[in-house]
């Protein structure tokens, strides 16, 4: 089974942010979550198996539902992060395609 780096972090539990989520929108269940959320039922199972992170898009999901904010949010599943890594390609410019620049002149 594949764990996310997170997941090595003793305070993270993604199972405690979903509980209260359930709790705050009085929803029964994951399933009920997962269509407040607007995300496929297997991505709720999978955050609960700690086989999945709680990303960025989903973070900022459940704060347009509940008006807590990401930090609140964060702290509930014990992501205790103050900083974040980005990979080397993002923030890149996208490398320019060469084919499309040859054909931009009209010659006449």
């Amino acid at each position: 089974m594949t764990h996310h780096a997170l997941a090595s972090q003793d305070s993270y539990n993604p199972n405690h942010l979903l509980d209260i989520l359930l709790g705050k929108m009085q929803l029964k269940n994951d399933a009920a979550l997962s269509r407040m959320l607007e995300v496929a039922p297997p991505v709720i199972s999978k955050i609960r198996h700690h086989r999945l992170p709680v990303g960025a898009s989903l973070l900022i999901r459940m704060h347009e539902v509940t008006g807590m904010s990401i930090r609140d949010l964060r702290d509930l599943m014990g992501d205790r992060r103050t900083k974040y890594r980005l990979s080397d390609a993002q923030g890149r410019p996208k490398p320019e395609d060469k084919s499309e620049s040859g054909g931009s002149y009209a010659h006449h």
